[in-house]
């Protein structure tokens, strides 16, 4: 690793360069995360990590009925090289190392950046950063996807052929272990299927033609990953160790790169949320540190770039104080402490080993049995990936209910003085501006008025023509850039040409895992004694309105649910209110039960409230799940919901016995 001057350490004393450090961040509108990013800046960030909005990322304008409630809530939206000029006013591209968390919509994201940094005077091969252009993993976790496999891992290896020519300082794809841990993964199952989807990835573009044979290990060396570090920083060390030796020996035996440089694991870390807590979110600033650990302390297993959470995501959107604070930990680290004075710490300690061996051989068993079924897209389509992870996370939730597994404030050491961080729980988070859907909505029309309207049909016309074959779709969407296509009229050529898709939601093979016990049995009985009294099974129609994709949550609603007696109807991600309505109609259910995160739960949930009752249903009550503030909650529950459950609530069995006092008291029973 390269070394700088000392930095006031120990005298003569070579000491590594510290990681690129970010903070993930964009909300509102393209101006306002501007200003954002060069604040951010300003405090010693040295790189740029881009969240965009949800319509972004799967490929919608704002002005898409699937778009309403969503535009601006958890990230930037971007619709057309006028939102990507704003975004990034003032900030030299040339000199920037950014991030963009897209994945569907990534080729034309960095189409996008491409072009304004040309109008900038950058040259492409001057650009630096990544696009995370892991579709694999939208499909298990993030739900953020647009088009079926075989073609979403069309584009993946398309923009990878594209940059390792004309890009080149670019990373075309970081396949995302991170996600698998928040959706349930275990370490050896996020080792292995982040690197079976790697695995799936770069067999494409070997195959594929489009890159020399001379020039794949020039690919290798461009390949990314983004991790997860939990709280059990001595097993996120060792699984990061573990990471650098499969990933080494699959390059070298899989793909014969012999340069050692080339086969380096190259990877940025967002540390782990799901196990950020509601109940004293105070804790979470020393867990956010524990997890940061795990993957500086080895310096042979480092960090490229860390990006750490905010001590109140699961209350709400962090304020940029709180992002600071984030930012804070990694600089005194990295500044203050001696962590970047020593060869690795770890080397030749017989314990660490023993726990990197086992990982190794646990991931490698999985590795070869994803293989044998013919690799990562087969056993996504199968569904035996999401089964395995929805599996595994309710595994973990049990430990948790359980006892088994402890969580400090959560299910012990549960006593606390009141907190003065949370003293206004309004005011400890930052509210998304009610007015960036109608300012998104004004700017794309008067871009829409203001463009050659002809020039964009070609355009269009061009990229229909290139997905019919077998061409690299990269330059036809470049085309589209510049002549002012949209975000959404991209992505609509490309699901006329591939179709749509939805992935299997891995609940059904996940049934019955929660086990016996007292407090399952008692609600068990209650289900039955409420069945009885109604005629008929209890069904409860779990849904998930709008564009959130992070279904964990659901999905494990839907599963007790199930294990407790309930007939559950899930049919998945990405439901308008008015599909929802008419499911909950056509099943004849008690209950509707909404999952939403991403914010939009106050435009939403009363749309689906007002469709039931219109619809006649005035006895099905509807609950909610997601991160709601307080004042959101009540509000909801003024409008009519009959319950609102938060992170904090994270024993489904009471909750479910909960959801059954609900359906009896509407029922007046």
């Amino acid at each position: 690793m390269t070394t700088e001057k000392d930095r006031g350490g120990a005298a003569g004393k070579a000491i590594d360069r510290p990681w690129v450090m970010r903070t993930y961040a964009g909300h509102s509108s393209a101006a306002e995360s501007n200003a954002l990013f060069r604040r951010n800046l300003a405090k010693g960030q040295t790189g740029l990590s881009v969240a965009f909005d949800l319509p972004t990322q799967t490929g919608y304008d704002a002005d898409h009925p699937l778009a309403k409630g969503e535009v601006g809530k958890v990230g930037v939206p971007v619709a057309h090289l006028g939102d990507v000029r704003a975004l990034f006013e003032q900030i030299p591209l040339a000199q920037m190392n950014t991030s963009m968390t897209i994945n569907a919509t990534a080729m034309w994201l960095l189409a996008l950046y491409q072009v304004a940094a040309q109008e900038q005077g950058a040259l492409p091969d001057e650009l630096t950063g990544t696009t995370q252009n892991d579709i694999v993993k939208e499909y298990l976790s993030r739900g953020t996807y647009a088009f079926p496999p075989e073609a979403s891992l069309r584009l993946s290896t398309d923009l990878i052929a594209y940059t390792v020519s004309n890009v080149p300082k670019w990373n075309p794809i970081n396949i995302c272990s991170y996600h698998l841990q928040e959706a349930g993964a275990t370490p050896v199952q996020e080792l292995a299927f982040a690197l079976s989807t790697a695995i799936a990835v770069l067999d494409r573009v070997r195959d594929g033609g489009q890159v020399p044979a001379d020039r794949f290990g020039d690919v290798v060396q461009r390949i990314s990953f983004f991790v997860n570090a939990g709280v059990r920083f001595i097993e996120e060390t060792c699984k990061m160790r573990a990471f650098v030796r499969l990933w080494d020996e699959i390059c070298l035996n899989r793909y014969g790169v012999t340069d050692a440089k080339a086969r380096r694991l190259r990877y940025g870390v967002q540390v782990n949320s799901l196990g950020l807590t509601e109940a004293q979110p105070e804790n979470n600033v020393q867990r956010i540190v524990l997890e940061m650990l795990g993957v500086t302390l080895s310096k042979n297993a480092r960090a490229r770039a860390v990006q750490l959470p905010a001590w109140n995501e699961a209350l709400g959107l962090p304020r940029p104080w709180d992002q600071q604070w984030s930012l804070r930990m990694q600089q005194v680290l990295a500044y203050e402490s001696d962590l970047l004075e020593y060869e690795d710490i770890f080397d030749g300690s017989y314990v660490i080993e023993a726990k990197v061996n086992e990982l190794v051989a646990g991931a490698q068993e999985e590795i070869d049995r994803v293989q044998a079924m013919g690799g990562a897209v087969v056993a996504v389509e199968s569904g035996y990936l999401k089964q395995a992870l929805v599996a595994s996370h309710a595994e973990r939730r049990q430990r948790i209910e359980s006892g088994e597994q402890v969580v400090v404030g959560v299910n012990k050491f549960e006593n606390t003085d009141p907190s003065p961080l949370t003293a206004d729980l309004d005011g400890a988070i930052q509210t998304a501006d009610p007015q960036a859907e109608a300012a998104a909505l004004k700017s794309l029309q008067e871009w829409r008025d203001h463009r050659d309207a002809k020039a964009v049909e070609d355009a269009l016309a061009r990229l229909r023509e290139a997905a019919k074959g077998t061409e690299n779709l990269m330059q036809a969407t470049l085309s589209c850039v510049r002549a002012g296509a949209t975000t959404g009229e991209w992505s609509g050529v490309l699901r006329e040409m591939f179709g749509e898709y939805r992935a299997p939601t891995g609940v059904s093979g996940s049934v019955g895992v929660s086990g016996g016990g007292e407090a399952i049995a008692a609600v068990r009985a209650k289900v039955a004694k409420t069945s009885e009294e109604l005629g008929g099974r209890l069904r409860f129609l779990v849904g998930k309105p709008g564009l959130d994709g992070h279904s964990n949550g659901a999905e494990q609603v839907a599963v007790r649910a199930r294990d407790v007696g309930f007939e559950v109807i899930y049919q998945g991600i990405r439901l308008t209110p008015e599909q929802i309505v008419a499911a909950a109609v056509a099943e004849d259910v008690h209950c509707v039960g909404l999952s939403i995160l991403s914010g939009s739960h106050m435009e939403l949930v009363p749309q689906v409230v007002k469709g039931l009752r219109e619809a006649g249903l005035e006895d099905v009550p509807v609950v909610v799940g997601g991160i709601v503030p307080d004042a959101d909650a009540r509000a909801l529950q003024s409008q009519g919901v009959a319950a609102v459950y938060t992170p904090k609530d994270y024993d489904l069995t009471g909750m479910m016995s909960n959801v059954v006092d609900v359906i009896r008291r509407a029922n007046h029973l």
